[in-house]
């Protein structure tokens, strides 16, 4: 016998703005700040002189944020609500933002790093408050076409954001490189002070466009959701329960979301890099980043038009996982051009992954949702962990080898949607 998902609340009820418009906005603020990664690190690699695994502390410091702060995020949830927890979670990015200034003068990377986990700091704030808010904004069965709907305004964001800061940052950057190989070392440097100063304007323009939106969101008619409260069934499922860590399903949730995090990161922030290890210029190779996002538009276009009427959450899981595994395995096995596609495509595989495991995961946790969602972003850290292990083994082997890392994640998020989200339920679900 089957049972739907049950969640905390019913539909919040508003006036004005919707919420979910409201809400989009902060996921375009989220993919254009996330997906600037893919630029910085290339950039960074030659501003600040850096090997691979150098290079890839960009993604260690921006996600490894979500895993210190993602507890203290839901404490802070609990005093100040949604909405001021949005509010406060954009001030936090303003500041990460504005480090990179004097970073950038200096050209010292700590400080570039320590500015980009401020500014993941700011985001854990703003996704443990949103992701949960999306998901409980209409019915459970439909949570992942919604979700779709903010990775649209996520990527959309994501496939502009390279391109933007590609134009001013890696402008003429092929050239420059020659160039300093044949500088003396007071050349270099003053060569490479001007290049790290290319990130000043555009990170002073963040700084203004997230302090306006942290005061509008202070202002908007979003709703407040209390999600401390329980339907009849979720509070009867409930009974006994004393910690969120009793619900094995969420549990091996959060260690899906690590492992989709990783590869997702891998996928889109490694592909200039490597489009440069096969003999691909950076001005060309920025755009595989902005081709894998505009895959994953692809992958969530999918999702809003056929789940839950033609195709379920879990369903969409596997397959798209399998495509995972194959577009992987494909791109070792070919080169060039074709190889970097295949790269690209992984964005389309990773599209209605992340949609799926909030649902699935969040599913029949009721007072304990908000919790909940603090350890599903403590999973975003994949996003610092992975890369790293890419790049120590594209240092050990080749960019193009490292990505057999990427398969067995594949295959634990396939375990997940076959399996995984009904371990430790008294009645098996369908959503």
């Amino acid at each position: 016998m089957e049972k739907p998902v049950t969640y905390p609340t019913e539909p919040v009820k508003y006036s004005g703005i919707p919420p979910i418009a409201i809400i989009g906005a902060l996921f375009f603020i989220f993919g254009f700040v996330t997906w600037l990664n893919s630029v910085l690190i290339p950039y960074l690699r030659i501003a600040c002189e850096l090997n691979n695994f150098e290079s890839y502390l960009v993604t260690f410091a921006f996600y490894i944020s979500y895993l210190v702060m993602a507890i203290p995020s839901g404490w802070v949830l609990k005093i100040t609500g949604f909405k001021r927890g949005m509010a406060l979670g954009l001030g936090v990015m303003a500041l990460g933002a504005l480090v990179f200034i004097p970073a950038a003068m200096t050209r010292t990377y700590e400080l570039f790093l320590l500015g980009l986990f401020v500014q993941g700091t700011g985001l854990a704030l703003l996704q443990t408050a949103s992701n949960p808010y999306i998901t409980i904004l209409g019915p459970a069965e439909s949570a992942a076409k919604r979700i779709s709907i903010m990775g649209i305004c996520n990527k959309v964001a994501g496939a502009i954001a390279p391109i933007v800061l590609g134009a001013v940052t890696l402008k003429d950057v092929d050239v420059l490189q020659v160039r300093i190989a044949t500088m003396s070392v007071i050349e270099r440097v003053a060569e490479l002070d001007l290049l790290a100063a290319r990130v000043i304007i555009p990170y002073v323009i963040i700084v203004a466009v997230l302090i306006i939106l942290a005061v509008l969101i202070s202002k908007s008619s979003l709703p407040e959701v209390d999600t401390d409260e329980e339907d009849e069934s979720v509070a009867a499922a409930n009974t006994g329960k004393t910690s969120v860590f009793q619900f094995p399903h969420l549990t091996l949730g959060v260690l899906t979301i690590f492992l989709y995090v990783g590869v997702e990161v891998i996928a889109v922030d490694t592909i200039i890099s490597y489009g440069a290890s096969q003999g691909i210029a950076l001005s060309t190779a920025k755009f595989f980043s902005t081709f894998a996002l505009i895959g994953m538009i692809v992958g969530y276009l999918f999702g809003i038009f056929c789940i839950p009427k033609f195709i379920s959450q879990a369903n969409a899981m596997k397959i798209f996982s399998i495509m995972g595994i194959a577009f992987t395995v494909f791109a070792i096995m070919t080169t060039g051009y074709v190889s970097l596609m295949f790269v690209a495509l992984l964005g389309l595989a990773n599209s209605l992954v992340w949609p799926a495991i909030w649902p699935l995961a969040l599913s029949g946790l009721g007072r304990f949702t908000k919790m909940g969602s603090s350890l599903l972003i403590m999973g975003i850290a994949g996003g610092a962990v992975m890369p790293l292990i890419y790049g120590r083994l594209a240092d050990i082997w080749s960019p193009q080898q490292a990505y057999w890392i990427l398969i067995p994640c594949y295959l634990f998020i396939l375990y997940y949607a076959v399996k995984g989200y009904n371990v430790g339920k008294a009645v098996r679900i369908k959503v």
